[in-house]
């Protein structure tokens, strides 16, 4: 019997009971096929997944790879599955046969599922498969995150034009840079020393189709962002993008809803709506981020209060300063899921990546607490801790002391890397076939700039309107001004996001000069539009790749799109981005200083 091991394969799709709507749906698909019924074998070697480690199963394919009597990798029509050959002298025989088989031959094997051990998983798996995408396509799960692609947009196309009078337009990805927001790709002219731009949104296109009485539109929008090495991110990549005249943040809302409603897949159970809401400062202060994970608890406890009686030297100087406090989470049954090396990685986490100490509290069976802080602590203030934060035996609390957003954040943090390690410990928090949807709302309409505090960038982009209530400190305080923009939030992830859009010419250019400093002449087209009488007017984008990856439990968003780049942004497929002969730049007027590596490269 030989040792079948994953090669990181997709994630098994999720199936949950089916609800009834009212809605006129296309028929459904069928049901999955069974590739196993009728023959001996129990599974196909592209069918393995996580679920099946332990499991005694029966696999025939072709032997497309062997490596030193070690092990083999068995090929059929639906991937591959690596085959550990026994190396105990009661099985030598099996070892021989193996060892000794040709390449292409057709083998039997039945085994017991395994993982690969921790550490020893094999980076290449995923680039082999972007390589040979148009074979990796063959498989069931990319088939089926595909095709259910597909139906989804296409009944969003159905609940936005044929129910809603939204018109499909296809807007230019030529343009020029954008003021503000992520970086953009830049294309080279025939005209000397000038560029377009690959734009990151159609944003300014749908706001001049506002203008132009177009009323309501949606695109199924290529986007483009140069963000360099970013893990599961896409520099290319694709939006539900949608603008309405005369609408407020209320109705952009219920639209999404009913939207995503209409277009939910009745194999993954019903939507509830409408979604909940908090505000952008509820969200800092409980959960640590502004795209909260709301399927489990562990919320974030302010204890400022409380622990403002005490003699503890490094909480009264965190609380002396103006935005200082005292926060906690508790990370239930902790004694008994977290080994000590895992609480020492949660602390150097919040050290290394926030500059921020933390204080492990633990909750002994006498229901006294374990922890550095408890010589500052009479019986009565111990039992009042426990009580605020909610502890029972073996629960572990994480404090931490600082600055307000500095503490939420790395709090925040810890929170999720908890629940990381608690489920990979068996204890079960956030339910896989729940989809929780929040709307996040009341943002700040500018923050300090990273690199320069004393200035200031649009925490949207620069098109936001204020918040009605706070247009007024626009002009005399716009560091306190909130802002008409939304963000909707599936399971800890921003699926969308948008916003109602400055519609006056007069307030535009007073954003762009006055407090952003920017150039207000390289949008002189749209401000001069807006002078001609805009619509007030909104919308938002939702990520459809981020959408359909969570949909179908995809464990990256490159699962759901067909020729996918890689996490560096290359094609492992084609080659891209390659080369270009100085013939072939000569009429863009652009010459390149290669490094010598390259020039080498490009010699050989």
């Amino acid at each position: 019997m030989a040792l079948l091991r994953l090669l990181g394969l997709l994630p098994g799709a999720l199936a949950r009971p089916a609800c009834g709507r009212a809605l006129h749906r296309a028929v459904p698909p069928p049901a999955a096929p069974d590739f196993n019924s009728f023959v001996t074998r129990t599974n196909t070697c592209g069918e393995l997944r996580s679920a099946h480690v332990g499991q005694e199963v029966t696999l025939y394919g072709w032997i497309q790879y062997q490596r030193q009597g070690l092990f083999l990798v068995l090929r059929d029509f639906q991937g591959l599955t690596q085959i550990i050959i026994p190396q105990d002298e009661a099985h030598s025989h099996v070892k021989k046969l193996l060892s000794d088989a040709p390449m292409e031959s057709v083998v039997r094997v039945t085994g017991i599922v395994s993982p690969r051990p921790p550490g020893q998983e094999n980076p290449k798996s995923e680039a082999l498969r972007m390589q040979y995408r148009y074979l990796d396509l063959r498989s069931f799960q990319l088939q089926h995150n595909l095709r259910l692609r597909s139906q989804i947009v296409m009944r969003m196309r159905e609940y936005l034009c044929n129910l809603h009078g939204f018109v499909d337009v296809e807007t230019p990805t030529l343009f020029k840079r954008t003021p503000g927001g992520a970086k953009e790709f830049v294309v080279p002219s025939r005209e000397v020393g000038k560029f377009y731009s690959l734009p990151q949104s159609p944003q300014q296109f749908k706001q001049l189709l506002m203008v132009g009485g177009l009323d309501r539109y949606f695109q199924v929008a290529r986007c483009y962002r140069d963000e360099g090495s970013r893990p599961d991110r896409q520099p290319e990549f694709t939006q539900i993008d949608i603008e309405m005249s005369f609408v407020d943040q209320a109705g952009i809302q219920r639209l999404i809803e009913g939207l995503l409603q209409y277009s939910w897949p009745e194999e993954r159970g019903c939507i509830t709506t409408p979604f909940p809401s908090m505000t952008y400062e509820e969200a800092l202060a409980d959960y640590g981020t502004d795209k909260p994970d709301t399927r489990f608890g562990m919320k974030i406890v302010d204890i400022s209060d409380f622990l403002r009686r005490s003699d503890i030297q490094f909480v009264q100087n965190a609380l002396s300063y103006p935005h200082g406090t005292v926060k906690a989470i508790c990370i239930p049954q902790g004694v008994r899921y977290l080994k000590n090396k895992d609480l020492e990685s949660l602390k150097e986490s919040a050290k290394s990546q926030f500059n921020q100490e933390i204080v492990e509290i633990i909750c002994r069976p006498d229901r006294n607490l374990k922890s550095l802080l408890t010589k500052f602590l009479g019986e009565k203030q111990q039992s009042e801790l426990i009580q605020a934060l909610n502890m029972q035996v073996d629960d572990v609390a994480l404090l931490a002391a600082g600055e307000h957003k500095q503490v939420c954040s790395a709090l925040g943090r810890l929170r999720l890397e908890s629940a990381d390690l608690l489920e990979a410990a068996g204890l079960a928090l956030r339910d896989p076939t729940t989809f929780h949807f929040l709307w996040v709302v009341d943002f700040p309409l500018f923050l300090p700039k990273e690199g320069n505090p004393t200035e200031l960038e649009s925490a949207h982009h620069p098109f936001t309107a204020p918040h009605p209530s706070d247009t007024s400190l626009l002009y005399s305080d716009p560091t306190k001004v909130r802002s008409q923009h939304y963000d909707l939030v599936l399971n800890g992830s921003e699926v969308g996001g948008g916003s109602i859009r400055i519609h006056s010419a007069e307030q535009q250019r007073f954003v762009l000069e006055k407090v952003l400093k920017e150039d207000s002449e390289v949008l002189s087209h749209l401000l001069e539009a807006l002078e001609f009488g805009a619509p007030p007017h909104g919308g938002i984008a939702l990520g459809l790749d981020r959408l359909i990856s969570l949909i179908v439990d995809a464990s990256s968003i490159r699962d759901v799109i067909a020729f996918p780049k890689s996490f560096r942004g290359r094609d492992l497929m084609g080659n891209a981005p390659d080369y270009v002969t100085p013939e072939e730049l000569e009429p863009y007027h652009i010459q390149v200083s290669w490094p010598l590596a390259e020039k080498e490269a490009k010699q050989n």
